[in-house]
């Protein structure tokens, strides 16, 4: 962590603040949100969350949720409090334009700005930046900051179980190489905190809509492609598709474990046709960096298991092309299967 003492300073008296988090938040990103906003309530601040685009109803049951402020639905307001606030905390994103148009906003806002991220290759726009590749979730950093800055008494029930989403989610349901003797640590004092780690699990994995599932039955009948030699698999979705399922936000999300869990595939895509572009999602087995693999071919980012990307080609074109740069890491994929299978 970075200069605690000066943060701490900052924050000592009250203070105009929003909070923000990447476009279409995930768990980690929501989760982090309102658990610092829970926080600095606590605190005696003015703390707003303003989300850059909606997110899935399987996270609204957060505490702070109805509070949220979807800068798209609210530009006028959203932009207004942004110019106003005497701090930005800027959460599970490391580059600007992962907020889409809050970028140029929040770039140009006189607040003292922080960034509290795990993502590899940040953007250095902040004045403060908590940033650990190495932390399973945003939410580690900020339960560590809270601890951090002295204020371990400010951890309750409702702030443990954003915390606990968060993590629980970017883990995998802890299942992922970031779970690490940390990670059980904090879970463990979230316990602690009367936490209730089945509810969450329920609320977030068991709250599918009947039009989800029977998306989830096409994609994989008709649209999961397996490239067995290519040590590959993938999902291409078209808007039609999309409407045809009446796909809402977030339905789409997990999708791409799915292509993932199949025995012999080290890296997968789920590759979706959306009004502006087209976006890819991807995840991978062992050391293949998937976070290397979207920036170098699909304007992306991530991790080295997990990162994203998008396409200004149409979805058959793009398709086409992650198909056409697949063989040159022919080598490397089958390297990493080997050493799955090859394990004691």
């Amino acid at each position: 962590m970075q200069d605690l003492v000066s943060l701490r300073e900052i924050l000592r008296t009250p203070k105009k603040i929003v909070i923000t988090t990447h476009a279409k938040p995930d768990a980690d990103a929501l989760g982090s949100s309102l658990a610092m906003w829970a926080y600095l309530k606590k605190k005696g601040h003015d703390p707003k969350v303003i989300t850059p685009t909606d997110y899935p109803t399987f996270l609204n049951w957060m505490n702070g949720n109805d509070e949220v402020i979807v800068y798209e639905e609210n530009v006028e307001l959203s932009t207004k409090l942004v110019k106003e606030a005497e701090v930005i905390f800027c959460l599970d994103f490391s580059a600007l334009g992962r907020i889409n148009e809050m970028g140029e906003l929040v770039k140009n806002a006189t607040a003292t700005k922080v960034l509290i991220d795990h993502h590899l290759e940040p953007e250095y726009f902040a004045d403060f930046v908590f940033w650990d590749i190495k932390a399973a979730a945003t939410a580690v950093l900020i339960y560590k900051l809270i601890i951090g800055l002295g204020d371990r008494e400010y951890l309750d029930t409702c702030i443990g179980e954003c915390i606990y989403a968060g993590i629980m989610t970017d883990t995998g349901s802890f299942r992922h190489p970031s779970t690490n003797k940390e990670v059980h640590m904090i879970i463990a004092e979230l316990l602690n905190l009367a936490v209730d780690v089945s509810r969450i699990h329920r609320l977030i994995y068991d709250n599918n809509s009947e039009s989800k599932l029977r998306f989830l039955g096409f994609a994989l009948l008709e649209k999961l492609v397996v490239e067995r030699d290519l040590y590959a698999a993938y999902i291409a979705i078209s808007e039609a598709d999309l409407k045809r399922f009446d796909s809402q936000t977030g339905d789409t999300e997990g999708l791409v474990n799915y292509a993932l869990s199949i025995d012999g595939v080290v890296i997968a895509a789920v590759i979706i046709e959306r009004p502006d572009s087209v976006k890819l999602s991807f995840r991978s087995k062992g050391d293949f960096s998937v976070n290397e693999f979207a920036r170098r071919h699909f304007e992306g980012g991530g991790h080295l298991n997990a990162a994203g990307g998008k396409s200004n080609l149409n979805l058959e074109d793009t398709v086409k092309n992650f198909l056409e740069v697949l063989p040159a890491y022919k080598e490397q994929l089958y390297q990493n299967y080997k050493l799955e299978k090859s394990l004691c």
